[in-house]
């Protein structure tokens, strides 16, 4: 038989012309199988005890116990101990569960950390509401991190060329009775959509008009304060109410606290409705009232006066299953009406802005934004503006913008502008709500 195997070897080389004599020649020396048997297993020995060896330093590492040799057991969920000085912060036994192995145990004491800048600038004239031709206008420090099974922390931290502030820093509990989301910290109410918005979240380099002569400017309705939030199940649509009460300081006009009863309170109900499997719409409506600064003077608060707000905002999204990276349009758009109380009576004033963002390529985006609104302080003066924005991304970790916007005041001349934007983004940053 190995006769046959090597002339049948020196056919396929071409040997067979040169006869047996010199396919033997050419041969190989015969192989001892059980040599070659003995030598593979050998080596599975030799393997087999590599990897006992790593899984013993893996499990010490991880902190569990090293598993006996012979039986498998099942997997045990892993702890982690508890740091000098920290003892008693995991309960009586002394060690922090570990929830999703050892990813999850990097978040405990590793939160995720991500930087985002914001560089604007500007060209043309604004003479009643001008920016800087160049400035670094945000760097957004974030820190977010599951707390335990039943909560999380997200802090988020402005920088800028005027000092540091906390923009947000809440605690989220997921798993109260009754099914309630409660946030307790510093954040953004849940008035309409744009306030709840940070700016590198923005589809635009600024703010709407109505945001800013109504809700606050760019802070907007940002304060320290609790938030509950929860589902009303019915078979139609995707139903949430929310209810905030905050601390009652917002904004340079919009809220003021002079006392510890000067509360502020935002109420919101959304409702979310998919219409295809490319479409969906989501709808709000919200409420906010509170004390604002117009009575105090050097300090002393002459009298009580108020300010409500009133909003509808609508949300259409549309993005096609099959193009989805290439083509995609979000529309939306916001009614505010304010009512505020003043020494010289009340000022009753609205406005809206609606907005269409279209994306035509994998990394280019076209936009319109129409805006009209009258002042909170003054309703007889009203302010309209058009802005067309482009935006390119050259990734998801940075992005260029461009904006024209024309803006007629009723008091001073109309403004026409160029603004330009550059965001950039390290680390691993959270999503943002929906």
């Amino acid at each position: 038989m190995r006769a046959s195997c090597v002339i049948c070897a020196s056919i396929v080389t071409g040997g067979l012309l040169a006869g047996p004599r010199a396919a033997s020649a050419q041969a190989p020396p015969p192989v001892d199988a059980q040599a070659l048997r003995a030598e593979i297993d050998q080596l599975k020995r030799d393997f087999e005890a590599r990897l006992s060896a790593l899984e013993s330093r893996l499990t010490a590492v991880e902190g569990r116990q090293p598993p006996a040799a012979q039986a498998p057991t099942a997997p045990q969920q892993p702890t982690a101990e508890v740091p000098a000085g920290a003892a008693g912060a995991g309960g009586p036994s002394g060690a922090l569960p570990v929830y999703g192995g050892a990813a999850a145990l990097s978040k405990v004491f590793n939160p995720d950390m991500a930087v985002i800048g914001d560089f604007l600038g500007a060209s043309g004239k604004n003479n009643v509401s001008p920016d800087a031709a160049l400035q670094m206008h945000e760097s957004e420090a974030s820190f977010q991190a599951i707390v335990d099974p039943y909560a999380r922390a997200d802090f988020f931290m402005s920088f800028g060329e005027e000092g540091v502030g906390l923009e947000e820093g809440f605690l989220t509990l997921t798993e109260l009775p009754g099914g309630l989301l409660t946030k307790v910290g510093k954040m953004r109410a849940a008035f309409g959509k744009v306030n709840s918005l940070h700016n590198h979240v923005l589809p635009w380099t600024d703010r709407p008009l109505v945001i800013n002569n109504l809700v606050g400017g760019e802070d907007g309705i940002d304060d320290a304060g609790l938030s509950v939030a929860r589902l009303i199940p019915n078979r139609w649509l995707f139903l949430e109410a929310t209810g905030q009460v905050f601390r009652g300081d917002s904004g340079e006009t919009l809220f003021k606290s002079s006392e510890r009863a000067d509360l502020s309170y935002v109420g919101h109900l959304r409702g979310y409705q998919d219409l295809s499997e490319s479409t969906n719409v989501d709808l709000g409506l919200s409420y906010s009232r509170g004390h604002n600064p117009s009575g105090i003077v050097d300090g002393v608060d002459l009298g009580r006066f108020t300010t409500g707000l009133f909003g509808v905002d609508a949300t259409l999204r549309w993005r096609p299953l099959r193009r989805s990276i290439y083509q995609s349009f979000l529309g939306r758009g916001e009614l505010i009406w304010s009512r505020r109380d003043q020494p010289n009576g009340l000022q009753s004033g609205m406005g809206y802005y609606v907005s269409g963002d279209y994306q035509f390529a994998r990394r280019w985006f076209g936009g319109l934004r129409f805006d009209r609104s009258n002042r909170a302080d003054d309703a007889s003066l009203l302010d309209t503006g058009q802005s067309f924005v482009l935006t390119y991304w050259p990734s998801e970790f940075s992005q260029v913008r461009g904006q024209y916007r024309r803006t007629a005041y009723t008091i001073g001349p109309t403004a026409n502008e160029f603004l330009f934007q550059f965001q950039f983004a390290i680390g691993a940053h959270g999503a943002h709500p929906f």
